[in-house]
């Protein structure tokens, strides 16, 4: 693959992975760690699923303008930096049993994160060609797939034969690892700091909400960015509930006396499905389109995730995790190859700041519902319909929305080339 024969793309990639890797391990393992050591208190896991999404909305402000006024490989690299040694703190937490501490680690731990992606995505655009975007978004997919094969089970495994303080200490060594891939990377001036030199003390508040607010502005001037962008809002519903949903569907449904072994087998049945869906992207993106692509894979999502809640059997249950990661995977090679090319590079840290917020504010009302709302009102049949209204909601907005504003863009840049 052509990627491949790019050394800062293989590095980037490496360091995505490990970071990724390690950051599964450790979070499956703590979500084990709290339904074995407080398992009549469920609501401690959609509490540290809350840890991980609601950051977002602290610092969303800044994450996308420091990516495109700063220095984004250094953004990158020491955001692994403090999040190893946030780790090493967590593992102190944990080590004494302060969970209220440990609550607060991850928060913290989670939040820094978020100023990586934008820095990473931007100059993951910057060294790569238009006509690669979507192969590297199927790429992603496939690494993705992998997780879901691997990583809970390997978060299971961690905790189980290494203890919670084995599974930290494994997202320390991840964190240190991608940091150092990403120091050995040599971006040019121009990818690092598209905008020109600047400093943190060249910034205030006010120029970083105006920065912020040009964001916004640019999402505003293309119709078909603004309704990709809203749909994130409904995904985050979505992955709030299904982040927290395999572990109570066999915790207190399918399997109660056996779900550490069932729960990573729901990621891997799904992981199997994202990585056939990721190998057939490409040509099924190419031969029908974006659009067609993304409104019904949507539509089938919410019919397999409705099914799925109705299920009994975990078999059955297990075949419907890999056709769902078989029509997600294209989804979100859609997405992902689709923002690159209606986004400019400067401008990439602003407009990608605007999607962890609402995707988080999802997430956030989702899990928060979840830990007041279960057991106590609602069961695991009612989250499943939850999801399955979700999915019905974005699908039918795009299938409204999307193929008018699609045809009228492409119309648009042929207008441009030919002028």
């Amino acid at each position: 693959m052509e990627l491949f024969r790019n050394a800062m793309f293989v590095r980037m990639f490496l360091a995505a992975f490990a970071s990724q890797l390690g950051s599964m391990v450790g979070s499956m393992a703590f979500a084990f760690y709290l339904v074995d050591r407080f398992s009549n208190q469920p609501a401690y896991a959609s509490v540290a699923e809350l840890m991980y999404s609601l950051p977002t909305l602290v610092v969303f402000l800044f994450v996308g303008v420091l990516a495109d006024r700063l220095d984004r490989k250094r953004i990158a690299v020491q955001s692994d930096w403090i999040r190893a040694v946030l780790s090493v703190v967590l593992l102190l937490c944990i080590h004494q049993d302060w969970i209220i501490p440990a609550f607060a680690i991850l928060f913290l731990r989670s939040a820094i994160s978020k100023f990586f992606t934008p820095a990473e995505m931007s100059l993951m655009q910057g060294i790569m060609k238009p006509e690669q975007y979507v192969k590297a978004s199927s790429l992603n997919m496939s690494i993705m797939g992998i997780f879901m094969l691997f990583g809970m089970s390997l978060g299971s495994a961690a905790y189980y034969y290494l203890g919670i303080e084995g599974a930290i200490i494994i997202d320390t060594v991840s964190f240190i690892v991608s940091g150092i891939l990403l120091t050995t990377c040599r971006f040019p001036a121009e990818v690092r700091q598209p905008n020109g030199k600047a400093k943190l003390s060249d910034l205030s508040l006010k120029s970083m909400a105006a920065d912020f607010g040009a964001g916004f502005k640019y999402i505003l001037r293309s119709r078909l960015l603004l309704a990709i962008i809203l749909g994130f809002f409904f995904f985050g519903i979505v992955n709030g509930v299904f982040s927290i949903l395999p572990l109570f569907t066999m915790k207190y449904e399918l399997s109660p006396d056996h779900y550490q072994v069932y729960t990573p087998l729901v990621m891997v049945f799904l992981g199997i499905g994202y990585l056939v869906g990721s190998a057939i992207s490409s040509l099924l993106i190419k031969k029908c389109g974006k659009v067609a692509v993304l409104i019904t894979g949507l539509f089938l999502t919410m019919a397999l995730t409705l099914a799925a809640g109705l299920c009994g059997n975990i078999q059955i249950y297990l075949g419907f995790m890999v056709l769902l990661g078989i029509i997600l995977a294209p989804i979100n090679v859609v997405l992902g190859g689709w923002l690159p090319e209606l986004v400019e590079p400067q401008s990439m840290g602003r407009v990608s700041a605007w999607i962890e917020p609402l995707n988080t504010t999802g997430q956030a009302i989702a899990l928060g519902f979840i830990s007041v709302a279960f057991p106590a009102i609602v069961g695991v049949t009612a989250l499943y319909w939850i999801l399955a209204v979700s999915m019905l909601i974005v699908s039918v907005y795009y299938l409204i929305t999307l193929p008018g504003l699609h045809r009228k863009h492409q119309n648009a840049v042929k207008a441009e080339m030919t002028a």
